[in-house]
């Protein structure tokens, strides 16, 4: 993600013999992580006695915080430590915070003990047991946000080699094996863990992710001595950054930028020779005030962080520019973090595929991983080359009606997922478990199975769209932003629906009221608040068109035609999720 980088020159490292270390190490983290957020609704409300909506937005923190970390990762990757070092500090932090919810499991103390139905007053969790349940969150999530952004591509230094013809071919065969792990960790994460969970227990499913993460960081380690290792020298988001602050800094000044000689250059060759007049608020930034106190005797910067070169400010334009397309994303994000109440829905549901073989609650998640993975493949092998004949788009289909058709999907997701809980519901009532949220429903849990159907065909298709978006309208210098915007979506994501969870219960629970959130879904009204979701998609959508009106047409081969013409999307870069 640097701007510069300095390689350790020894054709004796590097090279196909580094893939199964940094393959493996990516593996079996996707596979640990994963394995222990889908149930963890289920813990949360056993073992620490949280509310569902209290336990929902935990979760959808730490989700956020796992995402927005991985900007600090890339940071600190770039311009301090160098990927390799980040990675093993991100390796040791996982794991730690991996033994560390083993132990809540393991030592009675550590976690409050569950109320039996006799009790009408429950012991309440200490402050220590909530201190060691959260550290250990903050240790997976620290580990999350320095893997990620590191991780894949540490992989891609190892093949850099400019020298070899085939060179680019094979780091796309890398990038195809990379995000094949990841999906066969995932799925693999949602079935066999959390089955092991279900039917072995929190000690045994939860000791299994701690030695996936060993072996792990043991893998990432026996091969430390084959690396190639980049140097960290400058991050692009410094650069950002630096181009704000000057510009904060010099925000009175009021020169005129007429004379190119008054603009910073990083190079003499660059093709901006003056900063464009969108944004001109920013361009003071870029301005040299007094040469003789703003540069150098080798006419480089003085302070980086009072004067930015002019592709430095242009970046920054570039990136103001997608933000209200970007800021279009973040409610179908949201639509997707509503696990925690699904697997509340189908632990009351019948979950036999066989009579003997039931499908556990949290497991049903991989419906929407398939769904989305068959849609890729149906868009990209079949739907592409009928739509190429009739666009004319290499693409099929154009980035902003992928978008469009990816957040109309997900409306539908939640109006589904409303009415089937609103069936649920009223059959629990007629049955009479309306007091008891444990008692199984008869109706079979492959209700669900069209809503995560729907939400995996809406986020493949608003996904892919979105990045092809930003990677046509960012200068190629920017293109690892395109990936980086989508993380910190996520995160914004994540956290707006915490808040949202809150509000809802704390609103729906006034006057001594039931909350529509509340643990016992059978006297709750999940369903409101699926409705609910689906409103603001609906208005998320109507925000969508009104955006798309900024944009014109020619904007989706991109305001920077010298960069982007002839450029197709990088799929390295699409979201690991």
């Amino acid at each position: 993600m640097g701007t510069e980088t300095e390689v350790e020159e020894n054709p004796r490292k590097g090279g196909l013999r580094t893939m199964p270390f940094i393959i493996v190490n990516e593996s079996f983290e996707r596979l640990s992580s994963y394995a222990l957020e889908p149930n963890m609704i289920l813990y949360l409300m056993k073992f620490y006695h949280m509310s569902a909506a209290t336990g929902s937005s935990i979760l959808g923190i730490w989700t956020g915080l796992s995402n927005g970390l991985a900007i600090l990762g890339a940071i600190v990757a770039d311009s301090y430590l160098g990927r390799f070092r980040v990675v093993v500090i991100g390796s040791f932090s996982t794991l730690t915070g991996m033994i560390i919810l083993w132990l809540t499991a393991m030592i009675p103390q550590l976690k409050s003990s569950p109320c039996s139905q006799f009790q009408h007053v429950c012991n309440g969790t200490t402050a220590v047991q909530l201190a060691v349940l959260f550290s250990s969150f903050g240790f997976i999530s620290l580990g999350a946000g320095f893997i990620r952004p590191c991780s894949i591509i540490f992989g891609a230094d190892q093949l850099e080699n400019k020298e070899n013809p085939e060179n680019q071919r094979l780091i796309d065969s890398y990038f195809n094996w990379y995000y094949a792990s990841i999906g066969m960790s995932t799925i693999l994460a949602v079935t066999v863990v959390i089955y092991i969970q279900d039917h072995y227990g929190w000690q045994v499913g939860f000791g299994i992710p701690v030695i996936l993460m060993f072996f792990s960081v043991s893998m990432f380690l026996i091969g430390s001595h084959f690396y190639i290792k980049v140097k960290a020298k400058e991050s692009l988001f410094i650069g950002l950054l630096q181009a704000v602050v000057a510009a904060f800094r010099k925000r009175n000044t009021s020169l005129p930028l007429t004379d190119c000689d008054d603009c910073y250059h990083r190079s003499h060759e660059s093709e901006l020779l003056a900063p464009s007049n969108d944004f001109r608020s920013l361009n003071s930034a870029c301005m040299i005030q007094d040469p003789q106190r703003d540069l150098n005797p080798d006419q480089s910067a003085s302070n980086p962080w009072s004067l930015c070169s002019v592709e430095q400010v242009e970046s920054l334009k570039a990136l103001l520019r997608v933000l209200p397309m970007w800021s279009t994303g973040i409610m179908i994000f949201m639509t997707t973090r509503q696990f925690s109440f699904s697997v509340l829905q189908a632990k009351t549901m019948d979950r036999h595929i066989f009579p003997q073989f039931e499908v556990p609650a949290a497991s049903f998640s991989v419906f929407l991983v398939i769904a989305m993975t068959s849609w890729i493949i149906f868009y990209d092998r079949v739907l592409v080359p009928l739509l190429s004949k009739y666009t004319g788009r290499p693409r099929g289909l154009c980035p902003i009606v992928r978008m469009g058709i990816g957040l109309i999907i997900s409306c539908m997701s939640m109006a589904l997922s409303a009415i089937t809980e609103s069936i649920r519901r009223q059959r629990a009532i007629e049955e009479g478990h309306e007091n008891d949220p444990s008692a199984l429903v008869n109706m079979s849990a492959m209700w669900l199975v069209p809503q995560y159907a729907l939400l995996g065909v809406a986020e493949a298709a608003h996904s892919v769209g979105h990045i092809e978006f930003f990677y046509s309208l960012l200068p190629k210098s920017m293109s690892s932003i395109a990936s980086a915007m989508s993380t910190i979506g996520t995160a914004v994501s994540c956290l707006t629906a915490s808040l949202l969870v809150s509000g809802v219960d704390w609103l729906s629970s006034t006057g001594g009221k039931t909350s529509w959130l509340s643990s016992n879904i059978n006297r709750g009204h999940l369903d409101y608040y699926f409705w609910l979701l689906t409103f603001l998609s609906l208005l998320n959508f109507l925000y969508f068109l009104v955006v798309c009106r900024f944009y014109e047409p020619d904007d989706e081969i991109g305001r920077f035609s010298h960069e982007v013409e002839g450029k197709e999307c990088d799929y390295s870069l699409l979201p690991e999720a």
